[in-house]
């Protein structure tokens, strides 16, 4: 008799050269090269390249492939953004707007049972998806305060060029520096839940714009995606470091989530958190030593669910700091997860790629635990 594992946990769901964690030891890496390595060294179209290509791109291979992707988006995608009502979530703008991205591009749709070794194309497809992304959540922003969206600079990276869109000047340099990290740490997860929606849509052959749709509606949950977005609200909920111990306890005794701590993958504290928390001394050295509240309750709550969850494998995830960083940035909370969007969407067009060229629609079973055959009663007879 087959076992029904509820969400799939460690149930293999493909065979991947892209990304792994070993999850007792704190490792990450893409492609054999360590989390660490790559945010300390490489820009996020570096690691984009990466994740597609499986080595990393000389001076010349990736500047052909950022010339590829043009950040630009046509008149008429900005169109149906301006009638979006300014009190719905910044997903829901990006999905519809993504989604809708095909339309703009019918070439997307060549490749539906065409020739997917052309790696000219694919990476064509993809970086249509990823240089996008950015923009369409930077441009949302400027539009829903009422103001006409800024152009992308190609003399800006990804990052600084994203920061740019959003603001409208020059980006902090040590800004655009976290924001490349944080795009680099959130490129890839292997097998997490919107990557999986992306390899189930793409299986089917739909479009790669329906792919990036399909997974960012998957990242949107609180348990996935959304987080880091909590994190920040739990901790202005909190309101003092002194109040740590008693919003944990009663966290714990009702059984509730404690935003940001623990992870399904790691026993020990998250690798790119670890790396991002190095970034808050910096931020508050050129404050001038001006320290954040939220710093304060962040630094107090890690300390006391260390010592009361320590010893269970409970440690600080990505999302505890690059909330609290986000939030320093200026950047409003429900952008946040479509930040982690735009960083993921590289991980999502990679796995998309693996899948179209190894494909098999995905098909799984289930366990029936219904009622046994039995005839339908007329309506005058039914009791």
């Amino acid at each position: 008799m087959q076992e029904y594992v509820p969400g799939l946990d460690g149930i293999p769901a493909t065979n991947s050269t892209i990304s792994d964690i070993d999850g007792e030891q704190g490792v990450l890496s893409y492609r054999g090269y360590s989390i660490e390595d790559l945010a300390e060294n490489c820009s996020f179209e570096e690691t984009t390249y990466l994740l597609m290509h499986g080595e990393l791109p000389t001076a010349g291979q990736l500047a052909r492939f950022d010339r590829r992707g043009s950040r630009r988006v046509k008149y008429n995608a900005r169109e149906i953004m301006k009638y979006m009502p300014i009190t719905g979530h910044p997903m829901e703008m990006l999905q519809t707007s993504v989604a809708s991205l095909g339309m703009f591009y019918p070439e997307s749709r060549q490749y539906v049972g065409g020739d997917v070794e052309d790696e000219e194309y694919l990476d064509q497809m993809a970086l249509k998806i990823i240089a996008r992304m950015g923009t369409l959540v930077a441009m949302w922003e400027s539009m829903r305060k009422g103001h006409y969206p800024a152009e992308p600079r190609e003399d800006l990276n990804y990052a600084a060029n994203f920061l740019w869109m959003m603001f409208g000047w020059e980006p902090n340099p040590l800004y655009a520096e976290i924001m490349d990290a944080c795009l680099v740490l959130h490129a890839e997860h292997t097998i997490n839940a919107s990557t999986f929606s992306a390899m189930v849509t793409g299986s089917t052959l739909a479009q790669p714009s329906m792919v990036a749709a399909a997974a960012i509606g998957t990242l949107a949950g609180p348990l996935h995606g959304a987080a880091n977005q909590r994190v920040v609200e739990m901790l202005r909920d909190i309101g003092s470091a002194e109040k740590v111990p008693e919003f944990v306890e009663t966290r714990l005794k009702k059984k509730q989530v404690i935003w940001g701590m623990g992870h399904r993958e790691y026993s020990v504290k998250d690798p790119r958190a670890k790396i991002l928390e190095k970034y808050i001394p910096r931020v508050m050295e050129a404050k001038g030593g001006n320290v954040n509240p939220l710093f304060i309750t962040a630094q107090a709550l890690e300390k006391y669910c260390d010592e009361r969850l320590g010893p269970k494998g409970v440690f600080p995830n990505v999302d505890f700091y690059s909330g609290i960083l986000y939030s320093e940035m200026g950047i409003p909370l429900d952008q946040f997860t479509p930040i982690f969007a735009v960083s993921r969407s590289a991980g999502w067009m990679a796995h998309w790629r693996q899948q179209i060229r190894q494909n098999r629609i995905f098909r799984p079973t289930q366990i029936y635990s219904g009622s046994e055959a039995r005839k339908v009663v007329p309506m005058p007879y039914r009791r």
